[in-house]
């Protein structure tokens, strides 16, 4: 019986790139990247594990992107983030923050979202996309906040005090800075 071969394709038709890794012994990663579905394997595996793991979490990827908001889907382009922030604004800062765009972008590194007051202007990165959708959501909301308050200081938050999920968001996005950091990556399980 012929070994199972590593797919070339995700169902969406996105390319799929595998990496192996020595250093990796027991976990397998898989992310979107610049329109690739990468999946990060250990090097020791056999191809019929690569095969195998490769399709296991491919199909895991595109369940949770689709479970995922409108707003979190790239290739909506910015208007089911535009409908998504004007949503917001409408339930938790009176309708007052109108930003002119909002999209997705691939060159934040260290920063989860950012905003441009004097243009209008919202930027989220990319590596929100399979979050939480009220993960995307707070960080969408603290821009929009952004464009009425540009400090951190205690006007800024205050405009925050009615979302429900700022401090759990606000922790759920320290944690995973915290682990991308250490490139501590892939799901999280009992050793």
């Amino acid at each position: 019986m012929p070994s199972p071969s590593v797919p070339a394709t995700t169902r969406a038709g996105l390319p799929i790139e595998v990496r192996r890794s020595a250093r990796r012994k027991r976990t397998v990663n898989a992310v979107f990247r610049d329109g690739v579905a990468v999946v990060s394997i250990p090097a020791h595996f056999t191809k019929k594990q690569e095969a195998e793991w490769v399709q296991r979490m491919v199909d895991k990827l595109e369940t949770r992107t689709a479970a995922a908001p409108a707003a979190a889907d790239p290739a909506a382009g910015g208007s089911g983030l535009e409908e998504r922030a004007a949503e917001l604004s409408r339930r938790y800062l009176n309708g007052a923050a109108r930003p002119v765009s909002v999209r997705w972008v691939a060159n934040q590194n260290s920063r989860w979202g950012s905003a441009t007051p004097a243009r209008g202007t919202i930027r989220l990165s990319d590596k929100l996309i399979g979050m939480p959708g009220w993960v995307v959501d707070y960080v969408l909301l603290h821009e929009l906040a952004h464009l009425l308050e540009p400090s951190h200081g205690p006007r800024f938050w205050r405009l925050l005090e009615s979302y429900p999920h700022t401090e759990t968001a606000k922790a759920y996005l320290s944690g995973a800075a915290y682990a991308s950091a250490r490139g501590l990556k892939g799901d999280m399980a009992e050793g």
